[in-house]
């Protein structure tokens, strides 16, 4: 974003001040994460309340760190900092930001804007037409899939004087929303995806669905959808648009919504590759090649292509360029390297947007400023760009966010290696790179590898990251987000949450689990032993951490590195008290627990909480945070009665012993099942264990999947039926059959009694059983019937085939699959 003025931001927003401070500060950021922080001083707050979040909650912490400038409704508005601070009202916070971003937007006269919406597909066609046609002139697009009513506003607000073509996203998820995009983005050229099933619960109909986004092309010049799909055409046709803006497109040549024709679609399986054959309205026939064989890859490509030639660009230019383009990457990986590094792989485009975001994405998840953060970036491939401006821009971006050490590859960025401060070794091309001894001296370290494709920067991933077999847990960083607000959106804001990440966060990697999970302000994180949350802290987690299963020889631990202990019995109390006391320290945190009924650790509430409570009393050394208690059967409506009574019985010992102090006690007894079914039992603060790992405890129902444990087939083969397979011949065959080996066993956490036909796994989507014995390292499958090859993808249990499946069959529970998967797996987080 330009520079402006705190006085202009003021007049932008129309909106009443509070406050004082320096009118003619220079502010360069909205901020509306408080998580990416960077300059304090030329930085505004917009502090946003959603159904998952009050962004008030961290007006207090960033005026702490610095900042000075603050959107907010009237109750945000904190009298204290009113003598050094300027407090904007706003009664809603988006609509100002969505104003500024307007205004802004429109002092920029010279730029066409396409706006792109649709279920489906909007990120995709959007990439793919800056491939075809950004460095035709200046152009800036919305950062990954920034559409929604924040993410509209932030990406309007990198327009610059000289930019000339605007590509910005605009998705909707509720009836009104597409009023306040269509106002601030007016788009010149409209595109529209397909209208599908995304959000359809918030809409009475598809049809009201799609007069909704056809908001968006009011104003447009021209309007480029497809036009098979009848909802779409049928709400184009009943808003009685202008005719000769319409430039639909057709697999039917009497659509008469269609000024472009397929004539022939041809997919090479061999060659990945697909020819497309088109015939425009008048007659003109055009034919390209895409790299891609999949149906919506296909769709998207064809909205692209006549959205480009629509606009004037040059057929045959848009024709060759169809055959490049790149697949597009909707995630960032996190991955294990060598040597103790840390590797977050971007390997697939390359502009001064997606670094900035893959830049706050790595400054999230820093272990600790003992560890360094290095860069590794090629040539920004940004078209009609002024080059000495753009990389004046990154280098303030690598500076700024304190990166150690950066590693350029391309021409360019040797050429304008003098505008970096921070340390820099560059390179000609990457193969440069590769044969220098620079790669294999990097160790214990963050490592963001940000490429453009072409400079084929997966080689370098390849170089740097750890070497384990095939088989991987792919681990949704976003789902486990997802899953919190979800149960968040549950609870009242007073209450707090405390985030089960015992067992290496259920098996999905607590350090990366937990750095999401701070990152989202979980209140409390709680592991079974003290070695868990020492390799937390060790890791970098900050966060209050319980420990749930307390060794009398972990005190020592437990006072180094801030763990807060559960104390279920009067042994335990004494011996921490005495041991604190040896060591010289006062009120150190402790979690009381009472068994009001699982009969497994916990004080009695009936008769221990008078003695509890004198043992408190006539000590310093330790200070009661919360008591809390564990529900037998709160996922099952048989034990309802025994829930209620189990509550009764807390709710009074837990009084008991808050009445006895005066300082404030928190109390919490729900566990993920309670969070849902008992909201009038959340108390203080609530625990969310297996719900935050994306099963519902209660409906045993996938929410958001976290975990997706995956293989490769290494080897197929045909096997008569007189044969069998595997070990003690247990593999007994009834039809010639085709066999693939994959490498997964039982010492993969695999259960040996999925084997012999008695589970299945998923290739290509289709069930492929488990035949004969499951082995240590290997196990087969039956492949009969299922089109694949060596080398496809096998999913063990994930998004397709959910492990509450693998637990129902063999007659356990989730919580015991999800925490098999061996060390010896790799995990793989995307977020």
């Amino acid at each position: 974003m330009k520079n402006y003025t705190l006085k202009q931001i003021i007049e932008m927003a129309e909106c009443p001040i509070h406050g004082k401070t320096d009118l003619s500060t220079n502010i360069d950021t909205l901020l509306t994460d408080s998580r990416s922080l960077t300059v304090a001083e030329s930085t505004i707050f917009f502090a946003i309340k959603t159904d998952h979040g009050d962004g008030r909650n961290y007006i207090k912490e960033l005026h702490d760190e610095g900042v000075r400038v603050f959107v907010c409704d009237k109750e945000g508005i904190n009298e204290n900092f009113l003598n050094d601070s300027v407090f904007i009202e706003s009664a809603n916070p988006i609509n100002t930001l969505q104003t500024i971003a307007k205004k802004h937007k429109n002092a920029c006269h010279n730029a066409t804007t396409i706006g792109i919406s649709g279920s489906n597909g909007k990120t995709i066609v959007k990439e793919w037409l800056y491939q075809l046609i950004g460095d035709q002139q200046t152009t800036i697009r919305s950062p990954k899939s920034y559409n929604s009513q924040i993410g509209v506003p932030l990406s309007l607000l990198l327009y610059e004087e000289d930019t000339q073509l605007a590509i910005i996203e605009a998705g909707i998820s509720m009836p009104g929303e597409m009023n306040n995009l269509a106002n601030i983005i007016s788009p010149d050229v409209a595109i529209f995806t397909n209208i599908g099933s995304a959000h359809r619960e918030n809409f009475s109909s598809p049809q009201q669905k799609a007069f909704e986004k056809l908001k968006l092309a009011t104003h447009a010049k021209k309007i480029i959808f497809p036009a098979d799909d009848n909802v779409l055409t049928q709400a184009i046709e009943l808003s009685h648009f202008d005719k000769t803006k319409l430039s639909g497109w057709s697999i039917h040549k009497d659509n008469r919504f269609a000024k472009f024709f397929v004539e022939n679609i041809l997919a090479d399986n061999n060659s990945g590759t697909t020819t497309i054959c088109l015939t425009s309205k008048d007659g003109k026939k055009i034919s390209f090649t895409i790299p891609f064989i999949d149906s919506a890859s296909i769709q998207n490509s064809i909205t692209a292509f006549v959205a480009a030639t629509t606009m004037g660009y040059d057929t045959e230019m848009i024709a060759r360029r169809m055959t490049h383009l790149e697949p597009i990457a909707m995630r960032l990986e996190v991955k294990e390297g060598q040597r103790g590094l840390i590797l977050i792989n971007d390997t697939y485009n390359s502009d001064i947007n997606s670094l900035s975001i893959a830049l706050d994405f790595m400054s999230r998840r820093k272990n600790d400023n003992t560890h360094p953060s290095v860069v590794i970036l090629s040539d920004l491939l940004q078209g009609g760009h002024d080059k000495n401006l753009l990389y004046k821009k990154t280098a303030e971006l690598i500076d700024m966010q304190g990166i150690n050490r950066l590693i350029t590859v391309g021409p360019e960025l040797q050429k304008y290696a003098s505008f970096f401060k921070t340390p820099i070794t560059t390179f000609n091309d990457t193969d440069q790179l590769i044969a220098s001894p620079l790669l294999s001296s990097l160790h214990d370290s963050d490592i963001l590898i940000k490429g453009s494709r072409q400079f084929k920067f997966d080689r370098i991933t390849s170089l740097l990251e750890k070497r384990v077999h095939e088989t991987i847990l792919e681990v949704n960083l976003n789902a486990i987000a997802d899953n919190l607000n979800h149960y968040r959106s549950m609870m009242k804001p007073s209450e707090k949450i405390v985030c089960m990440v015992k067992a290496s966060a259920y098996g999905a990697g607590s350090i990366e689990v937990c750095k999401t999970l701070q990152d989202h302000k979980a209140d409390f994180l709680a592991v079974a032993v003290a070695d868990e949350g020492v390799a937390l802290r060790q890791g970098g987690i900050k966060s209050r951490i319980m420990i749930m299963n307390p060794e009398m020889t972990a005190f020592h631990d437990l006072f180094l590195y801030r763990l807060e202990p559960e104390v279920y019995n009067f042994r335990l109390l004494e011996e921490l008290i005495k041991a604190a006391k040896k060591t010289g320290i006062t009120d150190f945190p402790v979690h009381i627990k009472l068994d009001t009924g699982m009969h497994r650790l916990g004080f009695n509430p009936e008769t221990d909480i008078k003695q509890l409570i004198d043992v408190i009393h006539r000590q310093h050394a330790l200070k009661i945070c919360s008591v809390f208690s564990h529900f037998v059967g709160s996922d099952s409506k048989q034990f309802d009665d025994f829930t209620h009574q189990q509550f009764n019985i807390f709710d009074k010992a837990s009084k008991q012993i808050q009445n006895a102090f005066n300082h404030r006690i928190l109390r919490h007894i729900c566990n993920s099942a309670g969070i849902e079914r008992f909201p009038q039992y959340h108390l203080d603060m609530v625990r969310l264990g297996i719900g935050l790992y994306g099963i519902n405890p209660f409906t045993n129902k996938t929410i958001n999947t976290v975990s997706t444990l995956k293989t490769t087939i290494l080897q197929i083969r045909d096997v008569a039926d007189c044969d069998t397979v595997g070990y003690s011949r247990k593999g007994v065959l009834t039809r010639p059959s085709r066999i693939a080996a994959i490498p997964i066993g039982y010492a993969d956490g695999l259960n040996r009694h999925l084997g012999c036909g008695n589970g299945y796994c998923l290739v290509n989507g289709e069930k492929a059983y488990y035949v004969g014995n499951i082995c240590m390292d290997v196990c087969m499958i039956d492949v009969t019937n299922i089109n694949c090859k060596e080398g496809d993808s096998v999913e063990i249990f994930g998004t397709n085939l959910p492990v509450t499946e693998l637990s129902d069959k063999l007659a356990t529970i989730p919580y015991e699959i999800l925490t098999s998967v061996s060390e010896r797996v790799k995990r793989v987080y995307f977020g």
